[in-house]
């Protein structure tokens, strides 16, 4: 597994008012939410840079008010009209 090592101000984490563990675990489940909002990343993808269940992963986007299906009106039509 690769590690990454990012330096921030000690007053950075005061902005949440989070210990720098759980900022960095609110940063790995904010990113994964903003891509996959995006839609630049997949809901799996995303769960496991969030490191979090689907169900979980779901909870989070309900929280931050982004959608869980992805599918423009259009794309729902073809799925729905396909045979």
């Amino acid at each position: 597994m690769t590690q990454l090592a990012l330096e921030l101000p000690d007053h950075i984490f005061s902005a949440l008012r989070l210990p720098p563990a759980e900022f960095a675990r609110e940063m790995r489940i904010a990113a994964a939410v903003q891509w996959y909002a995006e839609r630049r990343i997949s809901q799996e993808k995303a769960c496991e840079i969030a490191d979090l269940s689907r169900a979980q992963f779901i909870d989070e986007l309900r929280q931050r008010k982004v959608p869980a299906i992805q599918l423009t009106a259009d794309e729902l039509d073809a799925e729905l009209t396909d045979d």
